[in-house]
């Protein structure tokens, strides 16, 4: 423990031997986010989830494979291009063991894959301050007072929430088990003693843990470059200020090159080779190039001046600082207008990117120049983890669909606790006041878990995750959207309509909120307005399909069927797997007498999607009434076959199975109907009709009086039973004449 005892004896904290220092961490990660278990499914969880087709077991397995993160095929260019086919297997996984869409299951794997990262880290820590020795004749049997702090700030640091009581962040989860394994195995490849030799099977174990944790998520490759720091300043101990020196002095000797003998160059070659075959076929599967992205997701990268991108990129950087150092200031979202824009060298947040950048190159200068190994290696190694992982959020290789994103921080934070933990140790000793500083790093051991289980209660609903995120980007137009369509999802439109407004107000480009909005005031009968919102939404975005679709509703609905027609049209040009367009237009082409072109616009929905329900009941309807009956019989049954237990299409087919005189087989689909819906009154109305044209009086009467009584407002229902009443009056009377 010689390597780690000169911090350690400056942090007054205890020994605990591995198997309580393991406990101790996996009990507090445990608490920290075991409320999250029977939290919702939330925010991103809706499309990488709920509305994955992946995960069902009727998609093959190997479509993982060849689609991105949300289930779209890698191919489109509507791809994320977020390929994390492990990632999704796990929720395939978790689907199947669940039963379904149970998301207490899908929680309970998060909490666990946290906990496990979180006892691994102490292995990583107890590496990193010990000097990197795998010497099993060295071997620790008390884990460093270092490491073990390090552990437990990583295990409750508040700023994890996201990606464990986000369900979607389970890729962050997977993706850093991966490279602290990648990390771990790549330490023993070292050579214990002057006589050994590189472990070439540690080094591909290495690379192979690398490219699963990118098949997790993205960012897993970094490990690669981690490992190479890590053989070059602990492995190989390189002592930069020892260099200048001799490149000064011209210094050829054999004991110059020492660090090269150790196997250093083969190591990092297997490293790099690895990571640009990983990279290479990475790019090959990604197909049509990088994804898209708008300057509502990313608006620094969209600045014109490069000097405005590069101040505003490096306030970014600073914001992720922040947060890491004060996890408070906590959402779910930062784009759209949270952040606003630094255009101007007068702006006072300029002075947050200075304070970072004084505080790393001071970090910086320190590491590599230190006279001191131990202080080399741990702020190597710190700086190493907290800016390599970050790299891919960075902007700097390409742009991100992301302003801040708490989740990226989860590999970052492992060197943001190793320098926090140093910085604690070196305070401790300098200031000579040790109780205080202890019971500040206490008061955050306790105020970080507290925190933790606060913030995951947030995450558990979509309420009130929205909801937290106005007190920290109130400016943030995507926060008043999600609220507003929180809200409308529960029926509650008039207090959706004010949040889709300030959406809008926020941002008056913002075409998801002029659709959705659009939407409620059409369901409102607001239809100028209406019409009005979704028109400028597809002036904004012309191949915006949803925005055209409801543009021709409302058309239609105002009675502008040539308009309408347009508008459908169009949004099946811009897509043209587009059912719920189809049967739109088909519902046009009815109100016109066009029936052959609405009974084809019905059967292309059904087609695109079979188990499209009213397309096949208007399908029957309208065959049913302009007398094709046997024609309308065959769409029934074959509707029937793909939806057996809708009860719509059983109560249309029994309809033409009575005008049939097809009385049995009419009578059982109607009872099954009822038995599905019984509350509808028109169902026991037309079983009473199919009675009365079949002579079964008596049950006539019994369906015509339930009908009735479902709805007493019912004329025709009224009538037929009159007209029954006279029949069976009339009967008794030709008896007795």
């Amino acid at each position: 423990m010689a390597a780690a005892d000169g911090l350690d004896q400056d942090i007054p904290l205890f020994y605990l031997p591995k198997f309580w220092a393991k406990c101790l961490v996996g009990l507090l990660s445990f608490v920290c986010f075991a409320n999250s278990y029977n939290g919702n499914f939330v925010f991103d969880d809706s499309e990488a989830i709920v509305n994955n087709k992946d995960l069902r077991e009727e998609t093959s397995i190997g479509h993982l494979w060849l689609h991105d993160f949300w289930g779209t095929k890698l191919a489109s260019n509507a791809s994320h291009k977020s390929y994390r086919p492990l990632t999704v297997l796990t929720f395939r996984i978790s689907y199947a063991l669940a039963g379904g869409l149970h998301p207490v299951g899908f929680h309970v794997i998060n909490i666990i894959l946290h906990c496990i990262v979180s006892v691994l880290m102490l292995d990583v820590f107890s590496l990193l301050f010990s000097g990197g020795t795998c010497d099993k004749r060295k071997k620790l049997t008390h884990v460093p007072k270092a490491a073990l702090l390090s552990a437990l700030l990583f295990a409750v640091h508040p700023v994890h929430t996201e990606c464990v009581a986000g369900i979607v962040g389970r890729a962050d989860l997977l993706c850093a088990l991966f490279v602290v394994l990648s990390f771990l195995g790549y330490s023993k490849a070292q050579p214990r003693s002057n006589k050994e030799h590189t472990s070439v099977f540690w080094v591909l174990f290495s690379i192979v843990f690398a490219a699963v944790a990118m098949l997790c998520k993205e960012q897993g490759i970094t490990v690669l470059g981690l490992n190479a720091v890590f053989d070059v300043f602990v492995i190989c101990k390189l002592n930069m200020l020892e260099c200048i020196q001799k490149v000064r002095h011209r210094d050829k000797t054999p004991e110059s090159f020492s660090i090269l003998k150790k196997g250093l160059l083969s190591r990092v070659g297997f490293l790099a080779a690895g990571g640009i075959c990983i990279l290479y076929v990475r790019w090959s599967i990604m197909g049509t190039g990088p994804p898209a992205f708008t300057d509502v997701d990313n608006p620094a990268s969209f600045a014109e001046n490069l000097v405005v991108r590069v101040i505003n990129y490096n306030y970014y950087y600073s914001l992720n600082g922040w947060l890491l150092l004060c996890p408070w200031w906590l959402c779910f979202d930062w784009s759209m207008g949270c952040i606003p824009l630094i255009k101007s060298l007068s702006d006072s947040r300029i002075m947050a990117p200075a304070a970072l950048w004084f505080c790393l190159f001071g970090l910086m200068y320190q590491a590599l120049f230190s006279s001191n190994g131990q202080t080399r290696r741990i702020l190597t190694m710190g700086l190493g983890f907290l800016i390599i992982p970050f790299l891919p959020a960075s902007n700097l290789f390409f742009r991100v669909g992301f302003v801040v994103a708490e989740r990226v921080l989860y590999l970052p934070s492992i060197g943001y606790c190793m320098l926090l933990t140093y910085g604690y140790g070196k305070i401790c000793k300098q200031l000579n006041k040790k109780k205080l500083v202890t019971i500040v790093v206490l008061g955050v051991l306790t105020l970080y878990p507290l925190r933790c289980i606060y913030r995951s209660n947030q995450w558990k609903s979509e309420e009130l995750l929205f909801q937290s995120a106005l007190d920290v980007c109130p400016l943030n137009a995507k926060v008043h959207y999600n609220i507003g369509k929180n809200l409308a999802d529960r029926g509650l439109q008039v207090d959706a309509i004010k949040y889709y407004r300030e959406a809008i107000r926020l941002n008056p480009k913002y075409v998801h909120a002029m659709n959705n909005l659009g939407n409620i005031l059409k369901e409102r009968d607001e239809l100028y307005e209406a019409e009005e919102l979704l028109s400028r939404a597809v002036s904004i975005q012309s191949d915006f399909s949803a925005a055209w679709m409801n543009l021709g509703i409302v058309q239609n609905s105002l009675k502008r069927f040539e308009e309408a027609e347009k508008s459908y049209l169009t949004a099946i040009r811009y897509r043209k797997k587009y059912p719920d367009c189809y049967y739109n237009l088909g519902r046009l082409y009815a109100d016109l007498n066009r029936h052959m072109d609405a009974l084809n616009a019905w059967r292309n929905a059904t087609f695109l999607k079979p188990q499209h329900s009213l397309a096949w009941n208007n399908m029957i309807i309208l065959l049913d009434n302009t007398g094709n009956l046997a024609q309308a019989e065959a769409i029934g049954r074959e509707a029937l076959k793909l939806l057996p237990h809708d009860h719509s299409i059983t109560f249309s087919l029994a309809n033409v199975l009575g005008k049939a005189q097809k009385y049995k087989e009419s009578e059982g689909l109607f009872l099954r109907a009822i038995e599905a819906n019984p509350s509808s009154a028109s169902y026991h109305g037309n079983l009473a009709v199919l009675y009365h044209r079949w002579g079964r009086f008596d049950l006539a009467q019994k369906y015509y009086e339930i009908s009735m009584k479902l709805d007493p407002s019912a004329s025709g229902t009224k009538e037929n039973y009159n007209l029954l009443k006279r029949k069976l009056d009339q009967q008794p009377k030709r008896r007795h004449m």
